[in-house]
């Protein structure tokens, strides 16, 4: 761990993991894409973290935990998911977290660093024009979400459901699907899930392994698979994460097959369960589209698919709609953020 005083503030590069972990846990705006674990495993998967606190003391603090991933003639990417750990309204402190992650990131090679804020809207982003950060043009993480409160009792939470929801959790039930828990072992079978969901709504999968480390990174009761079946044969799966008040379903996939029976609504009812029995009082489903029907004649276009059928499935469920202010740049080097996009607009036009 290096140390150093910047502009008043203490700051740490690369703390111990103990006192990463307490303070991404316990702080209002702290992330599971923010934490140890979730660092370790990008980094099976290509990309470095490192870690950068200020003004840390008894647990109190601010945080970034910058991710890098190279690329070719020895430069690379910086990327700080949900992140910084901090208020939007801490000037003094963002300002000395930039000023110790912009040598390390240039020592690096960087392009550019994308930050993408765990900062609710409305929110005054002056902190970040005053560091010079501009506007990127396509978020990585979900700019839109909905959360569930955990807090009320189970049948205060069913009651907020949509009631065509309270029943189809039921109906799953008697029609005989059941939730289990799933294992290092259930990773084949989540992947060809995936693959099958994929190939219905058209986009890519990751390798099986991907899934299957994401989840192995906070076992052994920081993250869930859950399978649902009938007669023995799987028809969904889900995998959720938690961390301090924190529950996130991250990761979804299904067959498509006996749907009459609910078994995502039947996923989605037992990681609830979940969360809530292990102190969380959010519940973060992990994104719906920034722009969804407004009324109902508009939503008969969409049908039960795409843009529609994502947002209704997860609104059904009773939670709130947030905003999150989206991706941002500080540019290292202007030419090469420039190639840097071109080629990026090339792969999103060729997908």
């Amino acid at each position: 761990m290096k140390e150093a005083v910047i502009s008043g503030f203490d700051v740490s590069v690369d703390p111990t993991i103990a006192a990463w972990e307490a303070l991404v846990a316990g702080h209002p705006y702290g992330h599971l894409l923010q934490t140890a674990p979730w660092g370790e495993f990008k980094a099976q998967w290509g990309w470095q973290p490192r870690r950068f606190t200020v003004g840390c003391d008894a647990g109190r603090g601010i945080a970034a935990q910058v991710l890098f991933r190279r690329l070719p003639l020895g430069r690379s990417v910086a990327y700080l998911p949900r992140g910084p750990v901090a208020a939007p309204g801490e000037p003094g402190a963002l300002a000395a977290l930039w000023a110790a992650i912009h040598p390390v990131a240039r020592a690096n090679g960087a392009v550019f660093l994308r930050v993408e804020p765990n900062w609710p809207e409305p929110v005054d982003l002056a902190a970040l024009r005053q560091a010079k950060f501009r506007p990127a043009r396509h978020p990585i993480q979900p700019q839109t979400t909905i959360l569930i409160d955990l807090r009320p009792a189970l049948d205060e939470i069913l009651t907020r459901m949509k009631a065509k929801w309270r029943y189809n959790i039921r109906l799953a039930e008697r029609k005989g699907v059941t939730v289990r828990i799933g294992g290092a072992d259930d990773f084949a079978l989540y992947y060809e899930l995936m693959r099958a969901t994929g190939e219905r709504d058209q986009f890519g999968v990751r390798p099986a392994g991907y899934y299957r480390d994401a989840w192995a990174a906070f076992q052994p009761d920081r993250s869930r698979f859950f399978i649902a079946e009938y007669a023995g044969q799987p028809l969904a799966a889900l995998i959720a994460f938690r961390v301090g008040a924190m529950a996130w379903y991250l990761y979804g996939a299904s067959s498509g097959r006996e749907r009459n029976r609910m078994p995502n609504h039947a996923l989605q009812w037992a990681a609830i369960q979940w969360a809530k029995a292990a102190g969380c009082e959010q519940y973060d489903l992990w994104g719906i589209p920034p722009e969804v029907p407004a009324d109902r004649e508009l939503a008969e276009e969409y049908g039960t698919g795409g843009l529609w059928g994502v947002y209704r499935f997860k609104q059904g469920f009773g939670g709130r709609v947030v905003n999150y202010p989206g991706s941002f740049d500080f540019v290292y080097s202007r030419p090469l953020y420039w190639a840097y996009q071109q080629v990026m607009a090339h792969r999103r036009a060729r997908d």
